[in-house]
């Protein structure tokens, strides 16, 4: 019967259906990594779908590489190409069947891939609707599909293995747990605060657990709060906060990388008010400025009792004799010669001629400390105001600005500040006349009466500056930290947000190197550092710049750098890597990194100094962008 019955229905009922233009149309596609497949299918009278053509194709090996939703959409295309004839121009809008739901969406997606347009641009030659069938339905185009796989393929591609078929997992044994249990071998000798769930650490294994807890991989060097919470997951003794905290704070390698989130150390030291005008004054250069009449740089000068100011346009940055040229002409022949100059470390500033050239005259020279501004902050803040005064008058012209500096500096002196009073005043005692009517109506009072008034006006305004600078202090302190009571020997960190290291990229860099031992304590806010030669930079540095060295006797102790070999009566270091490479004049130079030493003792050394070839080498395979010249008559050096 069962065969009977199986040989009427294939010779009762067609397989394939002859395509009715007059119907719709329905294609059903998938796709498989190998190939894909699509039925051309029409509903009968009797509702159903049959099919009227069968279509598959083994996918190339650049096909094979498309994702799941490329493969897809690359089987609809394929089935249009193959039926164009019955559905281009098809009476009736025809239905694409597909088991990838996101094509739903395709023809309104607002971004496609160039591949996807290209096909986009085909599709348009046809009136269809995507729908989704699930695959448990789309068995037809899902068979014709997979024709294509090798035997084993699908398992092979389909499957994945977190972990590989030869590794085999098991319960790994913690060395220091097992030490610690060891170590506590009488249940009567822990403690009774200790939870049941953590393992009491004797004293000798602690700087182990707090090692894990904070440097391990899978700390990753976190706060003190974090590396408590993973210490106490596990272990416990009577002082683990406080052996945390002190071990956290002491780490050298969070001390170097992290940057400080307190405020900055080292409360407002003022400078002393002076009590007359142009007794000390304040020197300071604007550079970056476009050519105007062959000028390119402001020098200013500010009197730091009457905050009156001269703006003098030079070519170009003086050297420390047409420096002294300059000041004389333009300062010192007008108001006469000051006790004190306050400036920065610049070239001009640090030069024996004008150290040598103030002494002479009886000067004192202030120098502010390395990379902290905010020490000539009078001329620091009067440069702003000036750069902002320019930038306004000559917005449309930049090129005019030499011309706008004389309006620039007779405004700034002739209009009062917060003392109440202006600069000229301050410093002549009266205020400049704007119009005649004014001259006219001025005092005619005679010279002992002009002298009067200007010490009654320097006493009266002195007293305002020194209660703007006691009221400026406490509002500044608010955002300050008290600064470490620094001795001599104290090793602190020095930030290297300043510093010209070379060598990496800036945002791997450690924050801070060090630590530096102090030699000199100048006074709250300045200290001298023992720097390696190599920095180059003026020692001193203000307390901001700092933060001290902490020691935790469960940290492990901070490594000596190695004592160099001698070789032929001179010492000899280990290169750990080369960094870098330049060229000075004739000479390959290398910036090389020390074995025991740390980014501040990085030198740039000859090449002939070098005695490793292999060093350089590997240099130049791994920066092949990196030029050399092989000297023939490479001597012995120095260094290894």
């Amino acid at each position: 019967m069962a065969f009977a019955e199986l040989k009427r229905r294939f010779s009762a009922a067609p397989i394939l259906t002859q395509p009715d233009t007059s119907k719709q149309f329905i294609v059903e596609v998938d796709a498989s990594e190998s190939g894909v497949g699509a039925v051309l299918s029409q509903r009968a009278s009797d509702n159903k779908v049959h099919p009227c053509a069968y279509f598959s194709c083994k996918l190339t090996p650049a096909e094979r590489n498309y994702d799941i939703g490329n493969r897809e959409l690359l089987a609809v295309k394929l089935a249009l190409e193959e039926w164009r004839h019955w559905l281009e121009g098809a009476e009736q809008p025809f239905l694409v069947w597909t088991d990838h739901k996101n094509l739903e969406y395709v023809r309104t997606a607002k971004r496609l891939n160039p591949r996807q347009a290209r096909w986009a641009l085909f599709f348009d030659r046809f009136n269809f609707n995507l729908s989704f069938r699930p695959g448990s339905k789309n068995i037809k185009p899902d068979a014709l599909s997979r024709q294509y796989q090798q035997e084993g393929e699908a398992l092979e591609s389909e499957s994945t293995f977190i972990v590989p078929p030869n590794l085999v997992l098991g319960v790994s044994r913690w060395s220091l747990e097992r030490r610690i249990n060891a170590a506590v071998r009488d249940p009567t000798t822990i403690p009774s605060g200790c939870p049941p769930h953590c393992l009491f650490v004797p004293p000798g294994f602690r700087p182990a657990v707090l090692k894990w807890g904070h440097s391990s991989r899978l700390a990753c060097h976190p706060g003190v709060t974090r590396t408590a919470f993973l210490v106490a997951q596990r272990f416990w003794w009577p002082t683990v906060s406080s052996d945390v905290r002190a071990f956290v704070s002491s780490c050298p390698v969070c001390a170097s990388v992290k940057s400080p989130r307190t405020p900055p150390a080292g409360l407002l030291q003022p400078l002393p008010v002076p009590s007359r005008p142009w007794s000390h004054i304040a020197m300071d250069f604007i550079t970056g400025l476009p050519n105007s009449k062959g000028k390119t740089v402001i020098l200013t000068v500010v009197d730091r009792f009457s905050k009156m100011v001269h703006a003098i346009p030079l070519q170009r940055l003086p050297s420390a004799q047409q420096l002294a040229e300059v000041v004389v002409r333009h300062v010192f022949r007008l108001h006469g010669l000051p006790e004190n100059i306050t400036s920065d470390r610049g070239p001009q500033f640090v030069a024996a001629f004008w150290k040598e050239f103030c002494r002479l005259l009886g000067i004192t020279v202030s120098l502010s400390s390395g990379f902290h501004p905010q020490t000539n902050g009078q001329v620091e803040r009067f440069n702003q105001d000036l750069e902002t005064t320019l930038r306004a008058m000559c917005l449309k012209n930049p090129q005019t600005w030499s011309s706008q500096l004389p309006w620039a500096e007779y405004s700034h002196n002739t209009l009062v500040n917060s003392t109440g009073f202006s600069p000229f005043q301050a410093a002549y005692g009266y205020q400049p006349p704007l119009f005649p009517h004014q001259e006219r109506s001025a005092s005619t009072s005679g010279p002992a009466a002009f002298v009067r008034r200007c010490r009654r006006t320097w006493t009266e305004y002195r007293s305002r500056l020194v209660r703007n600078q006691e009221r400026f202090t406490s509002v500044a302190n608010r955002r300050r930290s008290a600064a470490p009571e620094y001795k001599v020997g104290d090793r602190v960190w020095l930030s290297s947000a300043d510093l010209p290291l070379k060598g990496g990229a800036r945002k791997m860099r450690p924050r801070f190197i060090g630590p530096f031992p102090i030699t000199k304590v100048i006074n709250p806010v300045a200290v001298r550092l023992e720097l390696p030669r190599a920095l180059r930079v003026h020692p001193v540095f203000h307390v901001s710049k700092l933060k001290p060295e902490k020691l935790c006797p469960l940290q492990t102790p901070p490594a000596v750098p190695p004592a160099p070999r001698i070789v032929d009566g001179g010492p000899v270091y280990s290169v750990n890597k080369l960094l870098a490479s330049r060229r000075v004049g004739r000479v390959v130079q290398y910036l090389v990194d020390w074995v025991g030493y740390g980014p501040a003792d990085r030198q740039w050394v000859p090449e002939r100094h070098i005695l490793s070839r292999d060093l350089i080498d590997q240099f130049h395979r791994e920066h092949p962008a990196e030029t050399s010249v092989w000297e023939p008559d490479f001597v012995r050096g120095v260094m290894l």
